[in-house]
């Protein structure tokens, strides 16, 4: 097949996600064209059968902001009429969904057809898409799609009830390649943990939803129990105000800020836990990929999470804000080593059951049967 992929270039999930299923695609023989407007983060150059199609707003002094959605429908009608697109995914309602709508029927009224999956990932329906004003193209563009995925069931009750959606949502969740995923190495392990403490970590985008705080908290009462050192990846707009906190607690000698990282999972291999403290995880694709490297989660039961962490398997549940419960099933975690090697053992095997050897054949299913029905 000859599939286009919309989606945010950036680290976010829905990104990551829509960029290593494009690469799955094309090596299973299938010819996929990205389009938006940045070479996405995880593209890797000089892949067969994959193609990068730039986004190009143009500077108009007539606009305050960039047409982007404009400017992207033309983009895929650009791509599908000379690239002979058989259909389009798009990931991430806004604005994806619509101008893949837009693109439809500019190709219809040339005799052309495009259908287009969207998927929803998360934040476009829990965040933006909880904003009034968007409501009624997000309910239309999802009506108007000839399929439409969600990452987890959560995210399906989720879009139920925030839009007055009709049509069938079907749950593909995220993946992973496990093969991909390295071993810890020691080398890199006693460059932040030189004396044998344990290491936590955490990654994020650093946005308040992703209760940061919580993180530093439980990293602070596990530190007074256990030596123990913990690393942030990601940066954004809490990272000031998680930096003022560590210092106020005296904390900046045993914590390390890396910022943002284009392949955080050789750290995560070499680190004992991972700790994710979010309000909400539509589906927690941080967190499998550090069970991925036999890193074991501890995190809340809200959201999608508890579809990917498996209580006292791969991980350890708590509720939601509940710090000293999370410190507490941390420091169960830790102070073994014979219990620490088989909750890892156990986060590679619940990691193994969303592998994309599993999950791409849903895909492959669901392109044909969308394309049997638009014939």
């Amino acid at each position: 097949m000859r599939i286009g992929i919309v989606c945010y270039p950036t680290f976010g999930g829905s990104g990551v996600v829509a960029t290593e299923l494009g690469m799955a695609l094309a090596h299973k023989g299938h010819t996929v064209h990205f389009i938006t407007y940045d070479r996405p983060v995880r593209l890797r150059d000089h892949r067969d059968k994959v193609f990068y199609h730039e986004v190009r707003v143009s500077d108009y002094p007539l606009f305050d902001y960039p047409p982007y959605e404009l400017v992207l429908s033309s983009k895929i009608v650009d791509v599908a009429k000379y690239e002979g697109l058989d259909l389009l995914h798009v990931h991430y309602a806004i604005p994806h969904a619509n101008a893949a709508w837009m693109a439809q029927q500019i190709l219809a009224s040339q005799g052309a057809r495009l259908p287009f999956i969207t998927t929803l990932h998360g934040t476009d329906i829990t965040l933006v898409g909880k904003d009034p004003s968007f409501e009624p193209v997000i309910t239309f563009s999802i009506e108007r799609s000839n399929a439409v995925t969600a990452v987890s069931e959560s995210l399906k009750r989720d879009t139920y009830a925030h839009f007055p959606v009709q049509r069938e949502i079907e749950v593909i969740p995220n993946f992973v390649c496990t093969r991909d995923y390295p071993r810890a190495d020691p080398e890199l392990r006693r460059r932040y943990a030189a004396k044998g403490e344990h290491l936590l970590v955490h990654i994020s985008n650093f946005r308040k939803v992703k209760r940061v705080g919580d993180v530093v908290e439980v990293f602070r009462r596990v530190r007074e129990k256990l030596p123990s050192k913990l690393l942030l990846i990601g940066d954004g707009p809490e990272r000031q105000r998680i930096e003022t906190l560590c210092r106020a607690g005296e904390l900046c000698g045993d914590i390390v800020f890396l910022g943002k990282m284009t392949e955080p999972e050789k750290i995560l291999a070499s680190c004992d836990l991972f700790v994710l403290t979010s309000e909400s995880e539509r589906f927690g694709l941080a967190a499998l990929e550090a069970m991925a490297c036999r890193v074991p989660v501890v995190t809340n039961d809200t959201g999608g999470t508890p579809e990917v962490v498996e209580h006292g398997k791969s991980g350890a549940l708590s509720g939601l804000g509940d710090v000293d419960k999370m410190a507490s099933n941390a420091l169960e975690i830790l102070s073994d080593a014979e219990i620490l090697e088989r909750y890892r053992e156990g986060a590679f095997a619940r990691a193994r059951q969303f592998d994309v050897e599993r999950i791409l054949p849903r895909y492959e299913e669901l392109y044909d049967r969308v394309l049997r029905s638009d014939q």
